[in-house]
């Protein structure tokens, strides 16, 4: 089954082809359709799921899947959550994407730090909630929510990743995620797992694989 995917982005691609593999599924990006971006307004990671699925779903006519995840922090009531990506307001150069992202990122985590400099409570995870529709329509979709535990260290660790990476420490690994190769931190996320609660539902629900 062809599922198409609320997202252009294409690591998210791989990592979700491979996870997904085998009940059958293959990925293709809303982007490569042509399909546009859907509004992310709501609160939680779940509503903005589906509002992107749904979006997806509409436009390709068919079946679609979306992911919406960030990070969670404990001492701050569960900020940044769903504007996990663009915690901190910033001005972003005139530059390529990856420049951008860096900029970002760095203006993301020094934030982050700011709020949780008096914090003893650094307990962290990382979330990603994945929501697949037969149709836009569909009235029974399905959800699976994948959560990475950790504490959020006092300063940066590791070259690898992105966003709150070096950040996030994983007591189980003894690492930051920045530190992780990206085979072990692939096996491991949050995307991971809801990836892997997705492949069941998609099975015993879908019969698919």
């Amino acid at each position: 089954m062809r599922l198409v995917l609320a997202s252009n982005n294409a690591k998210k691609l791989t990592e979700l082809n491979a996870l997904l593999a085998p009940a059958g599924v293959e990925l293709v990006t809303q982007g490569s359709l042509g399909i546009s971006e859907a509004d992310e307004p709501h609160a939680s990671f779940v509503e903005n799921a589906l509002v992107k699925a749904r979006h997806a779903a509409a436009a390709a006519g068919g079946p679609a899947i979306a992911d919406d995840s960030g990070l969670c922090v404990a001492a701050l009531g569960g900020a940044p959550g769903v504007i996990s990506a663009h915690y901190a307001s910033v001005e972003l150069p005139a530059a390529d994407r990856e420049a951008q992202r860096r900029v970002q990122d760095d203006a993301n985590n020094r934030l982050l730090l700011e709020r949780l400099a008096a914090a003893g409570d650094r307990r962290a995870h990382f979330i990603s909630t994945l929501i697949a529709l037969r149709a836009a329509d569909d009235p029974e979709p399905l959800i699976a929510v994948g959560r990475w535990h950790g504490e959020i260290l006092t300063g940066l660790r590791g070259n690898g990743g992105f966003g709150y990476d070096p950040l996030m420490f994983i007591p189980a690994l003894g690492k930051t995620v920045a530190e992780l190769p990206a085979d072990v931190k692939n096996a491991h996320s949050h995307r991971a797992i809801a990836a892997r609660a997705m492949l069941a539902l998609l099975r015993d629900v879908w019969h698919l694989g």
